[in-house]
C-alpha cells in the first residue's frame, strides 16, 4: 500500500495576479527546483495549522487570511504526496524582517505569462492552471433577453474592464491567462440561432482574452471554435472520457459527483444550488456547510452556484470556492 504524505501548500496571491514561488533548499530532495511554499502536517495538524507553522519556520510570515482551494495527488519518484493547497491573500512579517527566506532559500513574485524562474515541480503545474482560470463563471441567459441586447451587454461589460483595468474575478490579474470564463447555456433556444449565438459570443471572447464552454455540447462546442464544454449530471454518469476539449467543467450535485468529475480530468466542477435560485423553484438550497462539505478536499477546483452575488465571493472561497458561477448578476 503506498503511503501518502499531506502537504500543506501556500499559493500566496496578491489583488494584481502576482503569486509566489520559493526554491527547494540544499539537503531536500529536488533541491534548487522552484515550488509553492509550505510542508508537511505533523499528525493531528489541521491544513491551517500546518500552513502558519511552515510559514512562519520558513519565510518568517503570518497568515492573516487564507481560505482552502483544492487538493490532489502527485507521485515522485521518492514519495507520494497529497498537496492540499489554501490562497493566502493577506500577511505580515513576522518581525521587522518581514518576509525572508528562514533556511537560506530564495523566493520571487511571477505572473503566469511570465514565469522567470526553473525548473519547477510538476506539482506546480496543475496550480498554473487553476490560476489562470476566473473565479467568476458567466452563465448566459439570452433567451430571456433577447440574442442581441445580451451580446450587446456582453461587449459593453467586457470592454468596461478592460478600460478600467479591473478582471473578472476576485484574483486573477489583467495580463494573466484568461480574463473571464463564460458558459453559453440556452437550452430553449432554437438550434439555428443558438450556433449563431454561440458564434458570436467566441468571436467576442477571443478580442477579451476569454474562455468560451459550451453546455453539453459538444459537437457545437467544436463546431464554432469554443474553449470547451460543460458537462451536466447525466453526462458526468455516463461518459468513459474526458471530451476533447481544452478546458471541461461539469456540474455536481453530491460528493460523488465531484470526484467522478475528477476522475474524468475535468478542469473544475460547479457544485449547487447553493441559495435559492428563480431557475430552480421549489429545490431546497444547499447552503455553506454542505457545499464545503461537498468541495472539502476537492481534486480539482469548484465554482458555487445559485441566487449568488458578485458579493458573496468571499464567503465562497471561506467555504473552499475556487470562485462563484452567475447568470443575472454576472454582467
Amino acid at each position: 500500500m503506498t503511503t501518502i504524505t499531506d502537504v500543506a501548500v501556500a499559493v500566496f496571491i496578491t489583488a494584481d495576479g502576482r503569486f509566489l514561488l520559493s526554491s527547494r533548499p540544499h539537503g531536500k530532495a529536488y533541491a534548487g527546483y522552484w515550488e509553492f511554499p509550505g510542508g508537511k502536517l505533523e499528525p493531528g495538524e489541521s491544513v491551517r495549522d500546518a500552513l502558519v507553522r511552515e510559514l512562519e519556520e520558513e519565510l518568517n510570515v503570518v497568515i492573516d487570511e487564507c481560505t482552502p482551494w483544492f487538493s490532489f495527488k502527485m507521485t515522485y519518484p521518492h514519495a507520494t504526496v497529497r498537496l492540499r493547497t489554501w490562497r493566502v491573500t493577506a500577511w505580515h512579517g513576522a518581525d521587522q524582517r518581514g518576509m525572508h527566506g528562514m533556511e537560506g532559500q530564495s523566493f520571487c513574485w511571477q505572473r503566469l505569462n511570465d514565469i522567470a524562474v526553473s525548473p519547477v515541480l510538476p506539482g506546480c503545474l496543475p496550480i498554473f492552471r487553476a490560476l489562470s482560470l476566473p473565479t467568476t463563471y458567466t452563465i448566459t441567459n439570452a433567451s430571456e433577453q433577447g440574442a442581441e441586447s445580451y451580446l450587446q451587454h456582453l461587449r459593453a461589460s467586457w470592454g468596461n474592464h478592460a478600460a478600467n483595468g479591473t478582471p473578472d474575478g476576485a484574483f486573477v490579474s489583467s495580463d494573466s491567462a484568461h480574463k473571464h470564463l463564460i458558459q453559453i447555456r440556452e437550452k430553449n433556444m432554437p438550434e439555428a440561432a443558438l450556433r449563431q449565438f454561440a458564434t458570436d459570443v467566441t468571436a467576442i471572447a477571443r478580442q477579451h482574452n476569454a474562455l468560451v464552454l459550451v453546455n453539453s455540447d459538444v459537437e457545437l462546442a467544436l463546431a464554432v471554435g469554443a474553449d470547451g464544454v460543460q458537462l451536466t449530471g447525466n453526462q458526468l454518469a455516463r461518459l468513459t472520457a474526458r471530451p476533447p476539449l481544452a478546458w471541461v467543467g461539469a456540474s455536481a450535485h453530491s460528493r460523488d459527483d465531484v470526484l467522478r468529475a475528477a476522475e474524468l480530468k475535468c478542469d473544475f466542477v460547479v457544485v449547487g444550488s447553493v441559495k435559492p435560485t428563480d431557475s430552480h423553484p421549489g429545490q431546497a438550497p444547499l447552503g455553506w456547510p454542505a457545499f464545503a462539505e461537498m468541495v472539502r478536499d476537492s481534486p480539482i477546483p469548484a465554482f458555487a452556484i445559485g441566487g449568488l452575488l458578485p458579493s458573496d465571493f468571499n464567503q465562497a472561497a471561506a467555504h473552499g470556492a475556487h470562485g462563484i458561477a452567475m447568470q443575472r448578476a454576472a454582467l
